[in-house]
């Protein structure tokens, strides 16, 4: 029996090349059909893809702040950091402490806004700056200790404009000041600071300077008239003892793991009764398109594939009529049911994997004409027009069980086929 079903392939499969024209024509019909769906797949893919990628290599997508000052100590924020939601969150200092003016070598001075940083920052990562810790001893006594810790200046990020309106670039050596009004007078402290890296543009556009967190609490505690002894009080960190009891913080800066993790936080500081500025909206926009042109390209399959059970169950119906007494024949040889109704479905097989192999072969060089004409637009590796390997074998098992699914009728029809019709005809 198994030997007669080999054979009943054998025979379908030169069949199949007698009848190369018709053959061809099924092959070209399957590809017609198939290759736009592929197209339109493989757009949806590439542009949802990159959107998506966008998005998630942007850290200001992932950034959560608070939208007022609130009061968070260092026991919250650390379980914000434990959330397996959280990649990296940092505490503010208050705005209006979190700021110096920096002066360089060129005589150029300029008041910047300083944002607290530490190794792991997504932000000076995504941009490949330098992370550098402050260099403090841990709580000196006295002036000298600060004297030592300034040995080696403080390492800070600029960003693009900041540098460019002080005239500098990496490794250049500044002077910070800070001044307050403290028991009738103006005072100020300074601090020496050098430029470890510079941010792109893109990443921030406004004034700022990627500080340590120890130098914004420094800052804060000088402008409340405190006394920060690890800057050296010879550079005028002077004043009063620090009280003893713990920092509360206005706010943080907060990066999500991921996208998901966004609208998740976002849910979680809401139950807090907590408002936060995310970018939620827009990556609900890109989830909102990514489904919708699901359930357009669902719709157009399900439309194509009807027309495709037709189109091959009525090619392979009209096949096995065509073929009767040859069928006929084949039984009085003593083919079995099973072996006849191999013969349209290896048929059918066969125009399933050229098919998708023709349909495969013109998505490709479409993919790359299309690619071609957006790529002023695309960055890297993006792709308006993508497929992943395992999508063409999602096709290729789709157009299979499809074509199989319509020759199973022609193929029980075969197997109905009785040899005294072939007789009496012959």
């Amino acid at each position: 029996m198994p030997r007669t079903r080999l054979h009943a392939c054998r025979l379908a499969l030169r069949d199949y090349a007698h009848e190369g024209l018709l053959s061809a024509c099924a092959v070209l019909g399957l590809a017609a059909v198939l290759t736009p769906l592929l197209v339109l797949y493989g757009v949806k893919f590439g542009v949802v893809q990159t959107l998506t990628e966008r998005l998630r290599e942007d850290p200001a997508t992932l950034e959560i702040s608070p939208v007022t000052s609130g009061r968070y100590t260092a026991e919250y924020l650390a379980g914000l950091a434990a959330h397996p939601d959280v990649a990296f969150v940092l505490p503010r200092t208050r705005a209006i402490a979190a700021t110096m003016n920096l002066g360089s070598g060129q005589g150029r001075h300029l008041l910047v806004s300083l944002e607290p940083t530490a190794p792991g920052d997504p932000l000076l990562l995504r941009h490949g700056a330098q992370i550098r810790d402050m260099p403090l001893p841990g709580k000196p006594a006295g002036a000298q200790s600060g004297a030592a810790a300034l040995r080696e200046p403080i390492g800070v990020t600029l960003s693009a404009t900041a540098a460019e309106k002080l005239d500098v670039r990496r490794g250049a050596v500044l002077r910070g000041r800070v001044e307050r009004r403290y028991q009738g007078r103006t005072q100020s402290a300074e601090a020496t600071l050098r430029v470890i890296s510079v941010l792109p543009l893109a990443a921030q556009q406004k004034d700022a300077a990627y500080v340590p967190l120890a130098l914004l609490e420094a800052t804060e505690d000088f402008r409340d008239g405190r006394a920060v002894p690890e800057l050296g009080a010879h550079n005028g960190w002077t004043g009063e003892a620090r009280p003893a009891e713990p920092r509360v913080y206005p706010g943080f800066r907060l990066y999500a793991r991921n996208l998901d993790a966004v609208m998740t936080l976002r849910r979680a500081f809401a139950a807090q009764n907590l408002d936060v500025y995310t970018h939620a909206e827009e990556i609900e926009q890109v989830t909102t398109l990514a489904r919708a042109l699901d359930l357009i390209f669902a719709l157009i399959c399900a439309a194509a594939a009807a027309g495709f059970l037709a189109s091959t169950a009525s090619s392979a119906l009209a096949g096995v009529k065509r073929k009767e007494r040859i069928l006929g024949l084949l039984r009085l040889t003593g083919f079995s049911t099973g072996a006849l109704m191999l013969f349209p479905l290896v048929q059918a097989l066969c125009t399933a994997i050229l098919g998708t192999a023709l349909a495969s072969g013109i998505y490709m060089a479409a993919a790359t004409v299309i690619n071609r004409l957006f790529s002023a637009d695309l960055r890297g590796l993006e792709q308006v027009c993508r497929l992943l390997p395992e999508h063409f074998l999602l096709a290729l098992a789709a157009v299979v069980a499809l074509s199989l699914a319509a020759a199973l009728g022609p193929a029980l029809r075969a197997a109905r086929i009785q040899p005294s019709e072939v007789i009496r005809d012959v």
